[in-house]
Order: C-alpha cells, then structure tokens, then sequence
C-alpha cells in the first residue's frame, strides 16, 4: 500500500444485511406550501396542458351556446287574508309562523316544481305546438304541424318546461321566485306569468274542491244522522209507552201526578187547618157573651150586613121617638118589635154561618184524606217504575248524543255551504315578470371564471395523479422514505450545470469521466468528491472494496465507477478499478482500451495481476479491464480464486472500484456485491422505477451484501432547483459560486 497515501476510512456499521430505516414525514412538511409548489413546477407542462384544454373548451361551448332568456315572477305567500265570515274554512290556511313557515315555504316551492302543474302550463299556452319544447316538430317541414300530438310527446313537452322552471325561495322571506328560461324573452316573461297564475288557481281550485268534497260527505253524513235519530227517539216514545212512562215537561206522568198530589193535598191541609180555625174562633166568641155581630164570618155575611143597616134603621128611629113619646106608643113600640125581629134575624143568621164553617171544615177534611189516599196509590206505581226508568234513561242519552252530533253536522253543513265562493288562495303576484332585455345565457363572464376554476382544478387533480402515478426517484426523501436506506448524494447532468453569461447560455459539453479531470474544482467532481465520503466514511472495518451495481442497464453505473476511481487517484488514493460486467463491459468501451488480458485471465490463473493492470494516463488510477465477452455459465464471481484476488487487491490497493452488472437481470453481480466490503447502488433520477430498486435492494440483503446507500444519478440540476424542495440540490442556484465555471 502506498504509504502516502491518506489512511482509508473504515466503517463498521454493517451487519450480515442492512437494516431498513423507515423516514417518517411529519404533518408540518406534508403541508408545507414550498413542497406543493415544488410538485406544481414538476409538472408544470401538464399542469398548463390540462388548464388551456378546459379553458379552451369553455370558450368554445360559451360561444357557441344559443342566447336564452329568463324572466322572473313573485309570488307572496300571504298571511292576511279577508275575513268575511268567522266560520273556519274547509281547507285550513298555510301555517306562516317561524317554526312550520320555512317547510311551508319549501313545500310550495315544490308544488310549483311539480310535472303535473308543468303538463297544465303546457296545455294552456299550447306549447306542444312550439317547436322549442316539442322536438318532434323540428324533424317536420317548416311551418306544418305534426297531425297529432300523442301522449309520450305531451309527456315530453311537460319534462322539458319543467328543466326550464326555476322556482326557490327569496332569502328567508315568504315569497318565490318563478323563473322562466327561453330564446324569446316575450314567451319567458308570458310562461312564468302563466305558471304564477296557474300555481295561485291551483290553490283555489283546491280550496273548492275540498269545499264541494266536504258538503256531499256532511250531506250523506247528515241523512244518515237524521234516520239514527228518528229511531233513538221512536224507541224511546215506544218505551215510555210499553212501561208506562209517558211524561209531558220533562217529567213521567205518575211523577206529574205525585206532584199534582202533593201540591193539592198541602193545599187541602191549608184549607182544614183554615175552616178549624175560623170555626174554633167564631165558637169562642160566641161562648165569651158575644152577640155574634163580631164574628168575622158574620161581619162577611151580605145578609147580616144588610141586616146591621136595618137595625141601625130601626134603633136611630126608636132613639128619636124616646125622646117625643114614653113606652106603649104605638110607633114606639112598633119600632122597638122592629129592633127585636132584626136582631133575632142577625143571632139565626150567625148561627147558620157557625153550621156553614163546620160544614166547610168536614168537606175539606174529606178532601184530604182524599188526595193523602191518590197520594199514596201513586208512589207506589212510581216505586214499580224505577226499574224501567233505567233502561229509559239509557235510550234517551242514546237518543241525545244522536241529536246532539246531528246537530254539529247540521252546523257544519251550513257553514261549508255558506262558504262557497268566498275561498282565497294563499299566495299572490307580488311583481309580474317583464320580458328581459339582455339575454341570461351564455353568462360569458361566469362561464369563463367557471372554467378558468375547472381548469384549475382539474390541472390540480391531474398533477395530483401524476404526482401519485410517478414511480421514480428524484430527492433524497424518496430515497429514504419508500427505500429506507441512505442517500448518498446526487450525480448530476453535465449539460444541466452550465452557467449563464449575458443572455446565452454555453451548454458544457464532452464525457463526464473526463470533466473530473480536466475541471476539478467544478461541481461535477465535487459530487464524486461527496459520494466517496458519504460510501466510505464508516467506523470499524476498513471499507477497501466498492461495488457499483444498478437495478437495471443505462443507469450510469460506469461513469460512477470511473469518476469515483478517478476522483480517489487525483486524491493520490492508490486506486484499482475493475471492469466486472462479463456480458456488457461497459467500462472497458467507454476508457477505449483494449488490453491483451484482463479479469478473466487472472481468474484463470494465466496471467498475473501485475501484468493484466493498465494505467489511467489521465488520474493515475489502475485498470483491470475485460478484452472481451466471457463465458455466461462459468461462475467466475463465486469461485475461491475470486476472494483471493480480492484479498490480494484489498492488500496492494487503498481502494478497489468494482463496476458489476445490473443487480436484476444478471445473477454474478448479486454474488460479487456479497464479497465487496459496501456497496453504492445507482438509480437514474426520475427514471428508473421505484418497484424495480426496492426488487434489487431485497436480493441484495438477502445475499448479504453491504449496502452503503443509493445515489440517483443524471440529475438535471435546473429542474431539481426548480421544483426539488426539500432536497440538498434544491439549493444549487445559491451554492453554484463556489465552484469553478467549466
């Protein structure tokens, strides 16, 4: 080993197989806006391809759309309505306060939607005739009419103006607006008037409807009532009759007569008690000296008054002649006879008035025991009666609940009937609609915002998608986060590292194997600069052999290999690069040399390490090259003279360079790349497939092969400036001073 040379870096963090690192990306990076606008300028040409179609193709719709109208009615659902008559109305009014009035409202709107009033429109305002809503008269000559209208073409005229209503709610109001739309601006305004007039009719023709459906169901209802009654009460009058119960007032004829009874009989008793007393008091004044003329029966009597004047008479004459003639004058004495006999008269007068009110006193004693006698005859016919008063008092409350619901539906008969012609409908024409005089549609301003925003968004979900569908690997974070594994560093695109001067921009140009050499302090061989230090500065194990593999062919694992030997030597590394591709020596043709013997000869033992090495004239690093293809079924990499050769050159080299065939579809590269002491393994950036490295990354592990990490190669170092956020190069514009111009 070269003593001068620099002390090779060692490393030990390597088992048997690598362990997969998993990145986690956390919320703040996935919403970072940097991020999104990386990915927008990844796919920018997409982005603006989809965005000019839909925004071209809006344009061209706009255009070419026919010039329609819409003409706009109001409708007011009105609370107030004229109250002629207290009677409540058949069809009850809309509900208006806040808790049922937004339904209401909506329900109306509805209703004006509905195909049924569209089919009544079209029928009134013959439109099956107008060949804007019947298309079948477009197919006929101009000017002539189909010769009928069948019902699927009214069906389809009725569909038809029904997708060109609009009816909705005004804000949180109670009206709606009845929108018509149509190439004429006449027959818009003249549809939507007709829809406002018809949806208002509507309403009343209901209310009539409901108003005629309630008087016949209230008549036959009524007749029916009418018959129930007739009969409850028949059987009630029957009952009475049958049990002896007939009443008259309100109350049974035995009560009646027990009434009658009663009421006579305390009469009767008034009367005896009345006769005894005016016969016990006309007795005790005639047994106290009473002459009789103080008896208030006899002060009553015509005759004894009649008899007090005379007497009266006759004493004024007796007093009168006393006083001019003595006792045994004749007309003294003839007076005073006169004076005797009327007094005698007035005493039998009195005492005939004494027989009378005993007289009286028997006859109304008589009475009463009379009535006391019907009293008691009829209780008892009431006791008999009072079981079959129950079942009468059950036919009669059958009786008045029949009269007293056939009385409710008389009332209500009366009042629906009195209601018939004053029904009101519960909207009305707020405002009738004009004729417009600018069209509605096209709305080119809205249209072209419209698909400015579908572009927009469509652009968006087509670079979402083929954010989604990209399956390469561009940044350090892909490398890591769908591979786990190291990144090494990025190889960039020589053209992509020109720098502009005025206004032209030199293209760098020749082969990126001698641009390490001839431009050293550049950027291109600052990155092979780098990826050696990533791939070798391990701790541990001296990390002396290299194996550049690749998932698949083009991938620029050569040029790897020979700039990484190149970039070791120019660092005065003693440095042997091997050309291990039997099949397609790659870094044999693209150094051009062609050695008498090489790699396989060694092998074979005909020729010694020493004399099949060739120097690189240009770095001072050693070559072990293949003149030619080997035999594909010797298994050269796994033989014993294999890992002496390389124990041999990992002895006489700092650093041994072996550029092996792709991983995939050659199997002696997966053996070498075990016996290397780390692996680099080149991806080309933005193209090889992020399945087909993960593929040969697993059959790596699984033969043991220390893998340092992945590097992506052919960077366009432009575009990762431009839309590789999150990545080291994405700052490449700012740290480009510091390398030498090319």
């Amino acid at each position: 080993m070269n003593a001068s040379a620099p002390a090779p870096f060692r490393g030990a963090r390597f088992g048997p197989i690598a362990t997969v690192r998993q990145t986690e990306i956390q919320p703040q990076q996935v919403l970072d806006p940097r991020r999104w606008l990386g990915v927008a300028l990844r796919h920018a040409r997409l982005f603006l391809a989809v965005f000019g179609v839909v925004l071209l193709a809006t344009v061209a719709i706009t255009f070419l759309q026919e010039p329609k109208y819409s003409a706009t009615a109001h409708v007011l659902l009105d609370p107030r309505k004229e109250r002629i008559s207290n009677e409540a109305e058949v069809l009850s009014e809309l509900p208006t306060d806040s808790a049922a009035g937004s339904y209401v409202v909506d329900t109306e709107v509805e209703i004006i939607r509905s195909p049924k009033l569209a089919r009544r429109v079209a029928d009134v305002l013959g439109l099956e005739q107008d060949p804007e809503f019947n298309r079948r008269l477009k197919d006929e000559e101009a000017g002539t009419a189909p010769a009928q209208i069948s019902e699927r073409d009214k069906r389809a005229v009725a569909a038809n103006v029904s997708r060109r209503l609009g009816a909705r709610r005004a804000g949180l109001t109670y009206i709606i607006d009845i929108s018509f739309t149509s190439k004429d601006p006449a027959k818009a305004a003249r549809i939507a008037n007709t829809f406002a007039d018809l949806y208002i009719l509507g309403q009343l023709e209901a209310k009539f409807g409901a108003n005629e459906q309630a008087t016949k169901w209230l008549q036959a209802r009524m007749t029916q009532l009418q018959t129930q009654v007739l009969n409850d009460e028949a059987a009630v009058q029957q009952y009475k009759i049958d049990n002896n119960l007939l009443s008259a007032s309100g109350a049974s004829l035995t009560e009646q007569e027990i009434s009658a009874h009663q009421a006579s009989l305390a009469a009767a008793r008034v009367q005896v008690a009345e006769d005894a007393a005016r016969l016990r008091t006309a007795r005790a004044q005639l047994a106290r000296g009473s002459l009789g003329d103080d008896v208030g029966e006899a002060l009553a009597s015509p005759v004894v008054q009649e008899l007090r004047k005379q007497r009266a008479e006759v004493s004024r004459r007796v007093a009168e002649l006393e006083v001019s003639f003595r006792d045994g004058y004749p007309e003294l004495d003839k007076a005073k006879s006169q004076l005797r006999d009327i007094d005698a008269s007035i005493q039998a007068e009195i005492q005939r008035t004494i027989t009378n009110l005993q007289a009286r006193l028997n006859v109304s004693q008589q009475r009463a025991a009379a009535i006391a006698g019907n009293l008691g005859g009829a209780k008892g016919q009431l006791t008999s009666n009072t079981r079959a008063l129950v079942r009468l008092n059950e036919l009669e409350r059958n009786a008045e609940a029949s009269r007293v619901l056939y009385a409710s539906y008389l009332n209500r008969f009366k009042e629906t009937s009195s209601q018939r012609g004053l029904a009101q409908a519960d909207a009305r024409i707020a405002s009738e609609a004009a004729a417009p005089l600018k069209p509605t549609s096209p709305n080119k301003k809205l249209n072209l915002l419209l698909g400015a925003v579908a572009g927009l968004g469509l652009g968006g979900l087509a670079v979402a998608a083929a954010e989604f569908m990209r399956d390469g690997l561009r940044t350090s974070e892909d490398v890591e986060q769908h591979l786990g594994r190291e990144y090494l560093g990025a190889i960039p695109e020589l053209s992509s590292l020109s720098k502009p001067r005025g206004s032209v921009r030199k293209r760098l140009q020749g082969r990126p194997m001698d641009y390490v050499v001839s431009r050293p302090l550049s950027a291109f061989p600052e990155a092979f600069r780098n990826l050696k230090a990533s791939a070798l500065s391990m701790q541990g194990e001296p990390v002396r052999t290299v194996a550049v593999t690749s998932a698949l062919p083009r991938e620029g694992k050569s040029t790897v290999s020979i700039c990484l030997a190149r970039t070791a030597a120019l660092q005065g590394w003693k440095v042997l690069l091997v050309d291990c591709d039997l099949r397609r020596p790659g870094l044999t043709e693209a150094l051009g040399l062609q050695p008498r013997a090489g790699l396989i000869e060694v092998l074979r033992g005909g020729v010694q390490l020493e004399q099949a090495v060739v120097r690189d004239e240009a770095s001072g690093a050693d070559l072990l090259l293949l003149p030619g293809k080997a035999d594909a079924t010797n298994d050269v990499f796994g033989s014993s003279a294999m890992d002496q050769l390389l124990h041999r050159m990992k002895g006489q080299y700092d650093l041994v360079v072996l550029d092996t065939a792709p991983v995939l579809p050659v199997a002696e590269s997966r053996v070498l790349s075990a016996k290397a002491d780390t692996v680099i393994f080149a991806a080309s950036w933005n193209k090889t497939p992020r399945r087909a490295v993960q593929n040969a990354l697993k059959i790596l592990d699984a033969m043991g092969a220390r893998v340092a990490g992945v590097t992506l190669t052919r960077v366009n170092m432009e575009q990762q400036a431009r839309d590789g956020y999150g990545d080291a190069d994405y700052y490449f514009k700012d740290y480009r001073s510091y390398y030498a111009e090319a």
